[in-house]
């Protein structure tokens, strides 16, 4: 893989290597949310070698999804020598408190504020419950962390599984082919909800939506957060897909593909967007650039854009997060799935009362992206099939 010498400097500076997160410092004004690699709009490398994106993705700290909206031309499986691929660089900050852990599912990405390194955001990529066995919302802590984790498949996964011919044991011991991984921080959830690594059958599913409802890290990310983050260490668990923030006097947006079963309209998104400019600027509605935010809408590349420039309004505090300790959280995927589903509906009814215009979606942009999502869908089997002879799946 071949990038500029000063793209390099500062990957290898920021901690952006296949047994680092990527080190992000925080910005210097209070509230502003943005936060990047490098100075330069974009970031990219080119490869040295045949190999396939996923590779590149496990390389530079990126799940599957996001590497492979970024660069949609691209064969995720045969990248050929010379090939330019596009890399993240700039980042929104999810709207939620900057302590312990964020994880923001809809992007499939944490954001860790260590305790010990304040200054500093650790993002890492993450697999996702499935859209049967959605990942709870709210607050909790890590209630243990557990080294080389026995995995107790629940009757329920056993029964699914030998449905389709995968008959689980009932105890699946420590070992490569462990879907929990060396690794594991249980959450104070009911249900045994964790932040765990992957077997050897899976790795590339991370940044996809494949788990019971768990969030499943690459080894060596499960590896840093495990002897990094304590007992105790709150975890916010959001659902973010367009994110808003400033950055020196400039309002950016930056928007992902949506979840498998919550697939949104244009006008929808627009008007969710425009919720939260308005919450973001004070109450009130800037002249921004709508062209560029459809644009953003429409593309769902996770690319902040800028849409406005002008003086902030003083800080705002992060949007609090509901306590799930104080509410009921079912284990169950029905009960997981009402919970997710009441929430969706809750931030699309919100963003339509604050919305006082709708917006007409560019209706050639909307179809192409929507072509390239279902093109993107049907090679997700591809990664989420097994080796020869069958293995445990991820839980």
């Amino acid at each position: 893989m071949k990038l500029s010498s000063t793209i390099v400097f500062c990957l290898i500076l920021l901690g952006v290597s296949q047994a680092n997160a990527a080190v992000y410092k925080l910005p210097a004004k209070k509230g502003d949310r943005v936060v990047a690699l490098v100075p330069e709009e974009t970031l990219t490398v080119k490869a040295d070698h045949d190999q396939t994106l996923l590779d590149i993705a496990r390389r530079f700290n990126l799940g599957q999804t996001e590497i492979v909206t970024l660069n949609p031309k691209l064969d995720r499986w045969l990248i050929k020598t010379g090939t330019e691929i596009r890399l993240p660089n700039r980042r929104i900050l999810p709207d939620s408190p900057h302590d312990g852990i964020t994880l923001n599912i809809a992007e499939y990405r944490m954001y860790y504020y260590p305790a010990s390194a304040p200054g500093i955001v650790r993002s890492y990529a993450h697999g996702v419950g499935r859209q049967d066995w959605q990942t709870p919302l709210g607050r909790t802590t890590v209630a243990k962390k557990v080294k080389d984790p026995a995995w107790h498949p629940p009757e329920s996964i056993r029964r699914e599984h030998a449905a389709n011919g995968d008959f689980l044991p009932e105890i699946v011991p420590p070992g490569i082919h462990n879907p929990l991984g060396a690794y594991a921080l249980y959450l104070n959830l009911p249900g045994d909800y964790r932040i765990h690594g992957t077997d050897i059958d899976k790795i590339f599913g991370i940044g996809m939506q494949i788990t019971h409802g768990c969030v499943r890290m690459y080894p060596e990310d499960i590896d840093a957060l495990y002897h990094s983050a304590e007992i105790g260490t709150p975890v916010y668990i959001v659902k973010q897909p367009i994110k808003v923030g400033w950055l020196n006097n400039s309002l950016y947006v930056e928007a992902h593909p949506d979840l498998e079963g919550e697939e949104k309209t244009q006008d929808q998104r627009f008007a969710i967007a425009l919720a939260l400019i308005q919450k973001i600027n004070g109450g009130e509605t800037p002249e921004f650039d709508q062209v560029a935010l459809n644009k953003a809408l429409a593309d769902l590349d996770g690319v902040p854009v800028e849409i406005y420039e002008g003086v902030p309004p003083l800080y705002v505090d992060p949007t609090p997060v509901p306590d799930l300790a104080k509410g009921k959280v079912s284990s169950s995927k029905k009960g997981a799935k009402k919970a997710n589903k009441s929430a969706k509906a809750d931030t699309v009814k919100t963003a339509a009362k604050s919305a006082k215009v709708t917006h007409a979606a560019d209706k050639k942009v909307a179809e192409k992206v929507t072509k390239d999502k279902s093109t993107k869908e049907k090679t997700v089997i591809k990664a989420q099939s097994g080796t020869k002879g069958g293995y445990y799946h991820g839980d």
